[in-house]
């Protein structure tokens, strides 16, 4: 086609009649083509930045939700701040199932659309294209050929036209010039001559329009059904392309999604949850004036081994399980027990006996009852290591030690998970000691 619209005149209309100008309505077909490819391109980055959205989701509702775990924020207040992450997880898995949806189903249905409706040729382009092109060139190639003769008839009689008038012209001015008539004779004929010529060129012209005007009307109808066929391909792809599209704001439009609606309901209902008098009312009674307590009572001194544990006593865990009581008597104290003791032990029963023994550390001291518990008692406490006090220190409780910067005295266990240690002064006395009071020797 490109040979005979070279050989044609060049056109100055932008009508689609004119000879070439069904080329628009051919590169259409190959516009089809790219549009289906910029769709495809559209919606994977789409499907990207909705991955990325998710991505980005998910990360902050890990690291803000490991941070209210570490704050300080508690109770109802806190359940209600969580919210906000179960959200953001469950919006981020919404916007996954997005982007699973634009990959796996719309943009699936472009390719196969797309490979059903334009077929690539082994010398290059599409099928379609090549027959939208052989449609038009067949259909407008008798009227072309007719506009081709107008063309030439037309030319031949304004070239004609020209040539009368400028013999006309000359004659007007040889007469004007009083020439020979001879020469005068010659210019008439010459005139005459020009004429006839334009006479018949403008019987050729018109006779040329009305064969013209002829094939015209079977070649409007001809280019309107090829054209007409290609507008049916056209109709077909405009539709498919408002169906997807259609979908694709069905996978993108959340708010019609129940599994969204649902996310919001249940943050809307923690948020409303969250109670400000029962969250006061919860620290009062965890970390204010609502705790319990275990206020200082009047102790009698207790000479038996089973007396009360002091208040730091009681929350004191030692690695060996075995809780200290306060011994601080010297070993003339420890070897005078009291009558009342002295009874109440030959009154006990052996059930009683094994039931003091088993809350009683001590329980088998019988043996030593003339000495201090702590010396001759084979226990994993009695490392018997020497240690300096670094310090002056006067004991808080009553199985604590005393002593001053300097003394010396015996290490007999290892540091527990509070920081105490037992020892023994010179004078037979076994306490507790702060374990970082002391250096080894």
């Amino acid at each position: 086609m490109s040979d005979l619209t070279d050989s044609l005149v060049d056109v100055s209309s932008d009508s689609f009649w004119e000879v070439g100008n069904y080329k628009r309505a051919v590169k259409r077909v190959d516009d089809g083509n790219r549009l289906c490819n910029d769709l495809m391109n559209c919606l994977h980055e789409r499907a990207r930045i909705e991955k990325s959205y998710a991505t980005q989701l998910t990360e902050w509702a890990k690291r803000w939700r490991q941070l209210v775990e570490k704050g300080p924020q508690y109770g109802t207040v806190e359940r209600a701040w969580f919210a906000l992450m179960t959200e953001a997880e469950k919006v981020s898995d919404l916007h996954m199932e997005v982007k699973a949806a634009l990959m796996a189903e719309d943009l699936e249905k472009i390719k196969n659309w797309q490979k059903d409706a334009y077929h690539k040729q082994m010398i290059g382009g599409f099928k379609e294209t090549k027959e939208a092109e052989d449609g038009f060139r067949k259909a407008q190639k008798p009227w072309a050929k007719k506009l081709k003769e107008v063309d030439a008839m037309k030319k031949g009689y304004h070239n004609a036209c020209k040539e009368e008038k400028t013999a006309t012209s000359r004659e007007n001015s040889s007469k004007l010039d009083n020439n020979n008539p001879e020469a005068q004779k010659k210019l008439q004929e010459k005139v005459e001559k020009c004429q006839q010529e334009v006479q018949k060129t403008k019987e050729r012209y018109q006779k040329s329009l009305e064969e013209l005007d002829k094939v015209t009307p079977q070649y409007m109808e001809n280019m309107e059904q090829v054209f007409e066929q290609w507008q049916q391909f056209e109709d077909k792809r405009l539709r498919f392309f408002k169906e997807l599209l259609l979908s694709v704001k069905q996978h993108l439009d959340l708010s019609s999604n129940h599994k969204f609606s649902t996310v919001y309901h249940t943050l809307e209902d923690t948020i409303q949850a969250a109670d400000a008098q029962e969250d006061l009312k919860w620290f009062r009674s965890s970390h204010g004036p609502g705790m319990p307590m275990n206020w200082p009572e009047f102790e009698e001194l207790s000479m038996d081994l089973n007396r009360t544990l002091s208040r730091r006593e009681t929350k004191r865990k030692h690695t060996d399980g075995v809780t200290l009581t306060g011994i601080s008597q010297t070993t003339e104290q420890a070897s005078k027990p009291s009558s009342s003791s002295t009874a109440a032990a030959e009154k006990t029963t052996p059930a009683d006996a094994s039931d003091e023994e088993a809350g009683n550390p001590f329980a088998n001291a019988n043996a030593n009852a003339n000495g201090n518990p702590f010396e001759d008692e084979p226990s994993s406490l009695e490392l018997c290591v020497p240690v300096r006090a670094l310090y002056d220190y006067d004991g808080q409780e009553q199985d604590e030690l005393s002593f001053k910067a300097g003394d010396q005295l015996m290490k007999m266990s290892e540091e527990d998970e509070q920081g105490w240690c037992t020892g023994r002064l010179s004078d037979g006395t076994v306490g507790l000691y702060p374990a970082n009071y002391m250096e080894d020797l």
